[in-house]
């Protein structure tokens, strides 16, 4: 077996972390872990996985539930195709007689949701086959060990990783080794500040044979985000809120939120525009700012509260209890959804 390899599964055996989901290998669980764990910390993922396998222990309850159910039990997660990805393959399983994930790469490619890395993750951990899994993890610590120059946002340079994976790859231990670049990536060979003194690999470290660690693994320069700048609006009639439904297609589909435009209205604008349209009210405040951070673009949010005399027909009007419990509101809304939960 290869030094390295060696070197990871050794390091791993005496410093693996103990995790919910490093207790099964069933495969529904860990795929569940697995799609969690893109995008999400760790510590985040524990709690969720938890109450997710609680409330959903089988593919069957997965693929049954209803989409807004669904929805708010991975509320606070963000990303939530994920999730609607999740249950379009429970659909698709089910429906074709299986109370499983498949164990093979290409069946496994065909479900939505799945990509190289999943798929490896799932095949290595569950099943214990030889395969590869390239995350942020493995491009960071094969980018300093080997010293790669070429930017991982190129699609060419995925060739030269799988290579080096390839070449390292055990024929047993499968499950351990995928999980080793997860901890060690996690614990030691971090982004910033990466404990080489600590790390089974220094010796074998190019980056830090130079001292340039941080530099790897190459990235090309990111493109701006698109910045937008939205109006929110906390409409309060009683002891009633309004929300609506987003579309079911593009970003933040099928889930609620407070209503909002990307017009950037005064307290006077607000009020002038509810006279007009005869819609009697009590008061309109400013009630702060706020910024979420997407993958692709940035929301400057201001918000407003306006206390209305009647209820506006076209929107769900739900008290604070029902929008704790049944309306998954994404966490771009948190500042706002804070705000009126307690006040």
């Amino acid at each position: 077996m290869k030094k390295i390899t060696q070197e990871l599964l050794t390091w791993y055996e005496e410093n693996k972390r103990d995790l919910p989901w490093r207790h099964t290998k069933n495969p529904y669980y860990i795929w569940i872990s697995e799609i969690m764990l893109q995008q999400t910390q760790v510590e985040t993922v524990k709690e969720y996985y938890q109450r997710f396998i609680k409330k959903l222990p089988t593919l069957e309850k997965l693929a049954n539930i209803s989409q807004d159910e669904l929805l708010k039990l991975w509320e606070g997660l963000g990303y939530y195709s994920r999730v609607r990805n999740m249950q379009k393959t429970a659909q698709l399983l089910i429906k074709n007689q299986k109370k499983t994930l498949p164990n093979t790469k290409e069946a496994l490619m065909k479900l939505p949701g799945i990509g190289d890395y999943t798929a490896g993750a799932i095949l290595s951990i569950a099943f214990d086959q030889p395969s590869m899994a390239i995350d942020g993890n493995v491009y960071r610590i094969l980018g300093r060990v080997y010293r790669i120059h070429e930017p991982i946002n190129k699609k060419a340079t995925y060739k030269k990783y799988e290579e080096k994976m390839t070449s390292l790859l055990p024929n047993t231990k499968s499950s351990a080794f995928t999980q080793s670049f997860m901890d060690l990536g996690s614990l030691i060979c971090t982004p910033k500040n990466p404990k080489c003194e600590k790390c089974p690999l220094s010796k074998e470290c190019e980056a830090k044979k130079h001292q340039e660690q941080e530099q790897y693994p190459v990235k090309e320069k990111k493109i701006s985000k698109k910045i937008e700048e939205r109006s929110v609006f906390l409409l309060i009639y009683k002891n009633k809120i309004a929300i609506q439904k987003r579309e079911e297609k593009g970003l933040l589909a099928a889930l609620y939120e407070f209503p909002n435009t990307l017009k950037k209205p005064t307290i006077i604008d607000i009020e002038n525009d509810l006279i007009e349209r005869n819609i009697p009210f009590k008061n309109v405040t400013q009630i702060g700012e706020a910024k979420h951070i997407f993958s692709h673009k940035i929301w400057f949010m201001k918000g407003f509260s306006i206390e209305l005399l009647n209820p506006i027909e076209k929107f769900l009007w739900v008290t604070k209890e029902e929008l704790k419990s049944t309306y998954p509101l994404p966490n771009a809304f948190d500042y706002f959804y804070d705000f009126y939960i307690n006040h």
